[in-house]
């Protein structure tokens, strides 16, 4: 398929089919959320995450993000959210592996543990595909995002902490990218230098007597619009009404791709879902590419694409 036919689509079709049929060097941003290894039936055939092994599933995400990194233009960014799930939690320690959509898990317990990982134990998937990224694909790895959800859902287990985060990785295939540096408010005072020359906004007044503006290499006062966006995302869940039971929030998508795709740039998302990256990347005035394999979250993808047009229309 030629990319300006794929440009401003949700296609329905299997990523790893369609991936193939981009050119090299084509895309300036990829966002995207894969199915977690053993969590969901999405109820599409052959589908990736209902793997036996977390060996399986590892591998076929690297056949993918193989594809993405020769379709990423050298300046491009990859932005991965992926949570883990547990070993054997059907039958151990109170651990709930029902699905958010009531179909029973897939995962085969006997088989995880007989892999190496114990009973009741998380399986470290994503700490597994981000290394398997690096190692395997030869991605560099800027940093890993904690996405802290503050209003995530309670859990019945009392012998461990309830999860209220998930990994986003940030890769690139190059030393040389694009990023459009985000800034956020100061929360507290900058006190680095102590005394009385701070004042709580985080301005400081510099001495030129004190040496403190002479011996560095760059300029350390504290910006006045903010300070470089930290690693840790306060950002809420939201439910949405549909059908879609994994719903990217446009708060989280929203920095990524500000960092890291140019304006008209395309963001492509081979795990598109219920349409949130493609939303967000039109009211960013970025292009986008979307696959996905259900019918049905294709479906409601295209609607939450038409009612974003049709309410920025009305705002004109």
């Amino acid at each position: 398929m030629n990319l300006d036919d794929m440009i401003g689509k949700i296609i329905c079709g299997d990523a790893r089919e369609l991936i193939k049929t981009m050119p090299d060097s084509s895309i300036d941003c990829l966002v995207t959320s894969p199915p977690y290894w053993g969590l969901r039936d999405y109820g599409v055939e052959n589908q990736l995450g209902l793997e036996k092994t977390f060996e399986e599933y590892i591998d076929n995400l690297n056949g993918i993000f193989a594809e993405v990194k020769r379709v990423l233009k050298p300046t491009g960014t990859c932005w991965v959210n992926l949570g883990d799930s547990y070993s054997g939690s059907a039958n151990a320690g109170g651990e709930d592996s029902r699905t958010c959509n009531g179909r029973p898990n897939a995962r085969d317990k006997n088989l995880q543990t007989k892999r190496g990982v114990p009973a009741k134990s998380q399986c470290c998937i994503p700490e597994r595909f981000a290394i398997a990224m690096v190692d395997r694909l030869g991605w560099i790895k800027r940093n890993t995002i904690i996405w802290y959800k503050r209003n995530a859902m309670p859990a019945s287990v009392k012998d461990r902490f309830t999860v209220d985060f998930e990994s986003v990785f940030f890769f690139v295939k190059s030393g040389k990218y694009y990023f459009e540096q985000q800034k956020e408010p100061y929360t507290a005072p900058m006190n680095r230098w102590g005394g009385d020359k701070l004042k709580a906004n985080g301005e400081s007044t510099w001495d030129g007597g004190t040496g403190q503006d002479t011996y560095r290499d760059r300029n350390m006062r504290p910006d006045p619009e903010g300070r470089n966006k930290r690693c840790v995302w306060d950002i809420n869940t939201q439910p949405f009404p549909e059908a879609h039971f994994a719903v990217f929030p446009p708060a989280l998508v929203e920095p990524m791709i500000k960092a890291g795709c140019p304006e008209s740039g395309i963001v492509l998302d081979p795990f598109m879902g219920s349409g949130t990256t493609a939303m967000v990347a039109k009211q960013l005035n970025r292009n986008f590419i979307g696959f996905e394999a259900n019918s049905e979250y294709c479906a409601i993808g295209e609607k939450r694409l038409r009612n974003t047009l049709y309410n920025e229309e009305l705002a004109l």
